[in-house]
């Protein structure tokens, strides 16, 4: 799992069927420090996160199986938003 922080949203009026009715995000991964690392990426959202919201990630299979078909065109996907950090 990843962590990162809702920058922005995609709209999309052309895309995979897969992806019809997906809320997708774009994302900033981030360090248990909040700092920025890797670049930006597009996840589908299944918990309502918003922009400026940190969140945890799954990716590649892991987040495919988070919806009905497996051959969903997902990548990233948001699982949970981060309350708060303890380190």
């Amino acid at each position: 799992m990843l962590m990162a922080k809702v920058v922005g949203s995609v709209v999309s009026t052309q895309k995979d069927p897969s992806l019809v009715g997906k809320k997708l995000m774009i994302i900033q991964p981030i360090n248990s420090e909040q700092q920025d690392i890797r670049f930006q990426q597009v996840a589908a959202d299944t918990v309502g996160a918003g922009i400026g919201d940190y969140v945890l990630l799954s990716s590649g299979s892991a987040a495919r199986r988070l919806f009905k078909e497996p051959s969903d065109a997902v990548d990233y996907a948001i699982v949970g938003i981060i309350d708060t950090f303890d380190l």
